[in-house]
């Protein structure tokens, strides 16, 4: 087992790459990374529930979404009901299972509010109910209740065998680098996440970040000038070796520190049930990390039966 702050520039490169392939989110985001699912979903949560109601809002291919809507019932996120027998018309809604990733869709609404193409798209206001407030889903200590971010924790990698062995067969059966589109419908695609969790466990060069994915370097090359135009990473020469690149967050990738551990936690507790191999522990109060989202007007937890779409008129009481 090895400890390390946030961000540290001596990863054990062996046990970095093990942990991202054992960990929740890698194993989740085989599940829920393809291309437009979180588009899907934060739909779902907004309102949407209807076919062309998706394909309208998002300008998704209808047999993109066709896809997506029964890969989420059949993991019984959704359900479906006829809402017109003929032509026989369906509606999905989102069972119990699903109403369970609404803190990491919470996450996803911040971050692309502050940093996505799509605002236009999304809710510009949300209303707690219980205290009639305008909020900011705020990341919180479930333990302590205080605020958290990046710097906050302390990351503890233990490699989860069982996870290891199925991300090795998955890796047999579909390479994971064969995803390129956006999941988030933006400019964050399943690998990109992978790529900015290997930075956050201090994998800051070409050769750190090759060995700990372990996908071809044409396409790690690739993935990080993109990211590095989309403002997701910053790359600067190396002051002890000109030759070399670092790659280092942006303010963008670090608000996505938030989705990272929702989703995880979601994928190791409803998904999987195993824990991951990445486990933060809150500094402050020394327990371990399990996120928290909270209104940022009254500290309460946020639950979607008690938030409201308000317009962006509406002044509180």
């Amino acid at each position: 087992m090895a400890t390390r702050s946030a961000l540290s520039f001596a990863p054990d490169l062996d046990l970095t790459r093990d942990a991202l392939a054992s960990s929740t989110l890698n194993h989740g985001l085989m599940v829920l990374g393809e291309r437009w699912t979180m588009a899907v979903m934060m739909g779902a949560f907004t309102g949407v529930n209807r076919f062309d109601d998706w394909q309208n809002r998002l300008g998704i291919p209808r047999p993109t979404l066709a896809s997506r809507l029964k890969a989420l019932v059949a993991l019984g996120l959704m359900r479906q009901r006829a809402y017109q027998e003929r032509p026989r018309r369906m509606a999905y809604h989102l069972t119990a299972a699903g109403m369970k990733l609404y803190p990491h869709v919470l996450m996803v609404w911040v971050w692309e509010r502050r940093w996505g193409s799509r605002r236009s798209q999304l809710p510009d206001t949300l209303l707690h109910k219980p205290c009639g407030h305008h909020f900011q889903p705020t990341l919180t200590c479930t333990a302590c209740g205080d605020k958290v971010g990046i710097h906050d924790l302390q990351l503890t990698l233990k490699t989860n065998r069982r996870l290891l062995a199925l991300a090795a067969q998955s890796r047999r059966a579909a390479r994971l680098a064969s995803s390129s589109a956006a999941s988030m419908g933006l400019r964050v695609d399943r690998w990109s996440l992978m790529i900015v969790t290997a930075v956050v466990l201090g994998c800051h060069y070409f050769d750190q970040l090759l060995h700990v994915l372990g996908i071809a370097s044409s396409v790690l090359a690739r993935r990080l000038n993109s990211m590095v135009e989309a403002g997701l990473l910053l790359a600067q020469p190396d002051t002890h070796d000109a030759r070399r690149t670092v790659y280092r967050l942006t303010p963008s990738s670090r608000d996505l520190f938030g989705y990272l551990v929702c989703f995880s936690t979601w994928a190791a507790r409803e998904y999987l049930q195993e824990p991951s191999s990445i486990r933060p522990v809150h500094k402050t109060c020394g327990q371990a990390f399990i996120p928290r989202v909270a209104c940022s007007a009254c500290g309460e937890a946020v639950h979607p039966w008690d938030v409201a779409i308000a317009p962006s008129g509406h002044s509180n009481p």
